[in-house]
């Protein structure tokens, strides 16, 4: 398995429309090779697209290298959104019936089972485990969203 996928990325890099590269933009020869300091390695793909650049002309160059980044911060209005829409995903929940004041048994007659599925659902959504003495308080979708609001030390 492991050499298959060996020879599956030799292949990928000996693709003339793919290549390692140890700068930003892969330079036609026409250009200056890439300076010393752009020592990151990336696989790149050609494109057909040029740019002008001072007087040189080089071809534009899609990088194929995975980018990083945290979410932006959690709103009161975020986790809220993101509690309805995982609530209305959830298939005995009529998305017409429900409002953030909806109680999960008495409105929208949820058995505890369904109540407990929901919980494991947003425990899936933002990532930590709520407790099973915490999860029964939990009945309507905006005490869900104060509660992890609450976790998450959201104020406002």
């Amino acid at each position: 398995m492991a050499t298959r996928a060996l020879l599956q990325c030799v292949r990928s890099v000996a693709r003339p429309s793919l290549r390692l590269c140890t700068g930003n933009l892969a330079v036609r020869a026409v250009a200056a090779p890439a300076p010393a300091f752009f020592r990151g390695h990336c696989f790149t793909a050609d494109s057909r697209r040029t740019r002008l650049l001072g007087n040189s002309r080089i071809s534009s160059v899609g990088i194929l290298c995975r980018q990083y980044g945290d979410l932006p911060p959690l709103t009161l209005e975020t986790i809220k959104e993101r509690v309805m829409y995982v609530l209305k995903l959830y298939d005995k929940i009529n998305p017409e019936k429900l409002q953030t004041s909806s109680h999960f048994m008495k409105d929208l007659g949820l058995d505890s089972l369904d109540q407990v599925e929901i919980i494991m659902a947003m425990e899936d959504e933002f990532g930590f485990e709520i407790p099973d003495a915490e999860a029964e308080k939990l009945m309507t979708p905006e005490e869900i969203v104060q509660y992890i609001a609450d976790k998450k030390d959201v104020y406002e």
